[in-house]
């Protein structure tokens, strides 16, 4: 697990890696009075923000969190995410992060890989149900229940807990459950410990990389440090301690933490937290608390071109910049936002394992169809997918390779994947693309095998090894088609056993257990054969030339 940090390239740019704990207490002592975080109308300064994030480090350290110590947090966007967060970081854990809609599988799997000691939840059944039943199998020494109605102001928290029981978990009230009052009570701050931001973990990050296959990427404290000064470069024009930003993309998501909750927090912003997306919260919030920052994918912007349309509210000039990130902006769906709202989307490209900003476009030089040069510090080659050793000139089209201080250390505890994405120093993105003169890069096509839902990556083997369960299901082959709001959805194919029956409503019903609502395929199609290439393998290929023809 052991990439070497490669020294920035970029005339004028020196990394300064730190231990990532200290963004949070850089901001404090910079905006200790100025509100830090929005959820639902309660609000809560950098000063206070600081208290709990110490008293939780503190309450962590007392459990027996030490440096390296591996804690999950499975949480939806709100103040303990990014609280604990932190509080992870001083109390020198490593975070590890987990989707609140991962299955139970998904979620054993990972904590095992990753050896998570210790989980932070919330007290809402659809999240915490999971986590709960791992917890009784002894799958982790201590939960951390985070009881949502307390982040939220007076009366809703009080509405929560009367009309809304029926979405509150049974915690049982002994261990290893711990509430999260009790982590910090009598807690000031945490023990100072040694970091070397260079070589200490921060956080892990799970992708499934270029087999589906659960891998964490190990990010450095220098990695996640330098990101966001890189990112920070290329974002033109914000203000310290004047900007607000709709922090609605999922912190469980390396482009959140970076480009929403770390970048936000460096330049003493508000983050305005929203748990989920639910266009009428969105637009009242968006109107009422006027939001100067809007990252995003692709379908963010799609819901809000589309509501804004329909209520005849398209003036939306008060966001200073959109940032969009996670999957392929479309030009379509760039315009077409920027047209109606007024604003301007800025995009950027990278991956878990680059922490995750490697390219970005620049205000007022954006070329239609790229995502823009490297950020300060980070070299782009395009080398040669069939032998890496080769670099190709540039105007060339191969697979997408980065060097740069933001690059992750390996995937951890498996130095054989590890040894795969790294060519003679350089990380393998799996993307293919080509340089332009002015070192702008177009991506034109994925190695991997993924499809992209909404910014999330999701496995065509892993929706197809579901259906494989299914007793009638013979052949299952998936394939990403493409989606005007999600930017694309699964379509699953299969073919029955010879006398068994099956609907589609059926198979549906069978996999929503075993994928989670994002892998979920929206279109399933049973047929009597596949179309096969000529060495015997099922032909995706022809299947999307078949799905292109029908939408024609």
């Amino acid at each position: 697990m052991t990439a070497p940090i490669m020294p920035g390239a970029a005339p004028g740019f020196i990394p300064a890696p730190t231990a990532a704990g200290e963004i949070l207490d850089r901001a404090v002592r910079q905006f200790g009075p100025l509100m830090a975080l929005d959820f639902m109308g309660k609000r809560l300064s950098y000063a206070g923000l600081g208290r709990l994030a110490n008293a939780a480090a503190a309450g962590l350290q007392k459990l027996g969190v030490t440096k390296g110590t591996k804690v999950g947090l499975c949480l939806p966007n709100c103040p303990y995410s990014i609280i604990m967060y932190f509080a992870i970081l001083k109390a020198g854990g490593t975070v590890v992060n987990f989707n609140p809609l991962y299955t139970l599988k998904e979620i054993e799997t990972m904590a095992g890989e990753a050896g998570v000691a210790m989980m932070v939840t919330v007290d809402v059944a659809a999240v915490f149900n999971n986590i709960g039943t791992l917890a009784a199998q002894g799958q982790f020494k201590r939960v951390i229940i985070c009881p949502l109605a307390d982040m939220l102001p007076w009366a809703k928290g009080l509405a929560m807990r009367l009309f809304a029981r029926k979405s509150l978990a049974n915690v049982p009230r002994h261990a290893p459950y711990l509430p999260f009052k009790t982590l910090i009570a009598g807690q000031t701050a945490p023990a100072p410990f040694a970091v070397d931001p260079v070589k200490d973990l921060a956080v892990l990050q799970f992708t499934g990389g270029t087999t589906g296959t659960p891998k964490a990427a190990a990010l450095s404290h220098a990695n996640i440090t330098v990101n966001l000064q890189q990112s920070q470069l290329v974002m033109p024009g914000l203000q310290q301690g004047q900007e607000r930003f709709l922090a609605l993309l999922p912190f469980f998501h390396v482009f959140s933490m970076t480009a929403v909750m770390n970048l936000g927090l460096s330049i003493g912003a508000e983050l305005i937290l929203l748990p989920r997306l639910d266009i009428k919260q969105l637009m009242r919030t968006l109107y009422a608390r006027k939001p100067t920052v809007v990252p995003g994918v692709p379908t963010l912007f799609t819901a809000i071109a589309n509501e804004a349309e329909k209520r005849g509210q398209t003036d939306l000039s008060f966001i200073k910049l959109c940032v969009s990130g996670g999957a392929s902006l479309s030009l379509e769906v760039k315009e077409r936002f920027e047209r109606i709202s007024h604003s301007h989307i800025m995009e950027g490209y990278g991956l878990s394992e680059t922490s995750p900003v490697l390219c970005f476009t620049r205000l007022g030089q954006e070329k239609p169809g790229s995502v823009g040069p490297a950020v300060p510090g980070t070299i782009i080659e395009i080398r040669d997918p069939a032998n890496p050793a080769i670099l190709l000139p540039q105007g060339e089209t191969g697979e997408i390779c980065a060097r740069g201080p933001q690059i992750m250390l390996g995937y951890y505890n498996q130095p054989n994947e590890t040894a795969y994405v790294f060519t003679e120093g350089a990380f393998r993105t799996g993307d293919v693309g080509y340089l332009d003169a002015d070192g702008c890069l177009f991506i034109v096509d994925r190695l991997k095998d993924v499809i992209i839902c909404g910014g999330f990556k999701v496995y065509p083997r892993v929706i197809e090894e579901a259906a494989y369960q299914h007793p009638a299901v013979q052949d299952a082959v998936a394939i990403g088609l493409p989606d005007p709001y999600r930017g694309q959805t699964p379509k699953l194919y299969v073919t029955l056993r010879s006398g068994a029956t099956l609907t589609e409503d059926e198979l549906l019903a069978f996999l929503k257990p075993h994928l989670n609502p994002i892998e979920m395929p929206k279109k399933v199609e049973i047929r009597e054969s596949l179309p096969k290439t000529m060495v015997g393998k099922f032909s995706k290929k022809e299947l999307l030339a078949e799905e292109a023809q029908k939408s024609s």
